[in-house]
């Protein structure tokens, strides 16, 4: 336990140095990470005291550029969603709402190559916007436990400075996690090994904090927006890649990959069902799915079992190709194929 405590804090403190180098988002980076240790319910509870603590830790170095009319219509409203979101934990399975939020971030991608006059370019939203924001940033923060980089754009786009975004950032999570905690321990979401992960994120989030105070002065803004665009595209893909495994382990599922002598197969196996995606260079695209013999018509049904000879098992595929279905009866002896039919 403790060679993984002091792996947790070096990924968190070069998360959290990131993260206030992008404008945030450690939380996010960490998510994959704390996934591995914690049961998934459990990971919110942890990365809250840690982010509480950097949100703590940038206010008192950055407090003088906090943006308090931003502030003033983002807390109101995040508040109460922060409840929400945290009382939604013990029922919605975050594995989904994680591959949305993958999908999300990885859409900044264009933003990459877009050139600094664009990149600069600022866009005010209404006050009944920012409220808006505020209630979806509460939301998710209180049912993931953090969500930083999905609003990273709102401050990169508002014309904040890096520093600014920094405090008020912070100014607007503070109490956000500080209420999260306390709602996550009524819900029995906290344990002994939940605060002992959340310490440790927590002491290299203030180190990093106080690091980052003489680091980010030397950033152009140009370069703060970048960093920041790329740390939620690749957040993204990596969000995607933990929840997508977790989605299939939950399935019972696995994907399989074979390289033929005529094209390629891709097969996908969920839950009690199969599917296959076949290539060939002389037949084109086929879609397979394993089907109960039951589907077929009574003829069809006696035309398989007339055909089973020694065999003690059948599979039947349903093989679906650009204007035409078709099946295909494989014969199984031993769990050995003997051999196999095409019919329609």
């Amino acid at each position: 336990m403790t060679s993984t405590l002091i792996i947790i804090f070096i990924v968190s403190f070069l998360a959290f140095s990131i993260s206030a180098i992008c404008g945030g988002g450690a939380g996010l980076m960490l998510i994959p990470i704390l996934g591995n240790l914690l049961p998934v319910s459990q990971v919110p509870a942890a990365l809250s005291i840690g982010t509480f603590s950097s949100s703590a830790s940038r206010l008192i170095f950055f407090r003088q550029k906090i943006c308090w009319h931003i502030v003033k219509y983002f807390v109101p409203f995040a508040l109460p969603a922060v409840w929400l979101g945290a009382w939604l934990l013990k029922y919605v399975n975050p594995i989904y709402l994680e591959i949305a939020m993958g999908l999300f971030l990885t859409s900044n991608l264009l933003f990459l190559f877009k050139k600094p006059k664009e990149l600069n370019e600022s866009k005010k939203p209404t006050n009944f916007l920012l409220g808006l924001i505020g209630f979806s940033a509460g939301f998710l923060s209180g049912l993931t436990g953090a969500v930083g980089l999905l609003f990273n754009s709102f401050y990169l786009r508002y014309g904040l400075t890096k520093e600014e975004i920094v405090a008020t950032r912070a100014a607007n999570e503070i109490i956000l996690h500080l209420v999260k905690i306390v709602l996550y321990f009524l819900f029995g979401l906290i344990t002994l090994k939940v605060v002992s992960v959340g310490i440790v994120v927590a002491i290299s989030a203030i180190l990093s904090s106080w690091i980052m105070k003489w680091v980010l002065p030397k950033l152009s803004e140009t370069l703060f927006k970048k960093i920041g665009y790329f740390a939620m595209v690749l957040s993204g893909f990596v969000m995607l890649s933990q929840s997508g495994t977790d989605l299939l382990k939950a399935n019972n599922g696995n994907i399989d990959t074979d390289l033929k002598s005529k094209g390629l197969e891709s097969k996908l196996k969920w839950q009690n069902a199969n599917y296959a995606l076949e290539f060939s260079y002389d037949e084109g695209f086929e879609f397979e799915q394993v089907i109960p013999i039951t589907e077929l018509t009574t003829d069809q049904q006696k035309m398989v079992e007339s055909k089973k000879q020694n065999a003690d098992k059948i599979l039947i595929e349903a093989v679906h190709e650009i204007g035409r279905k078709s099946y295909e009866a494989y014969y199984f002896s031993n769990n050995k194929l003997i051999h196999k039919i095409d019919f329609d």
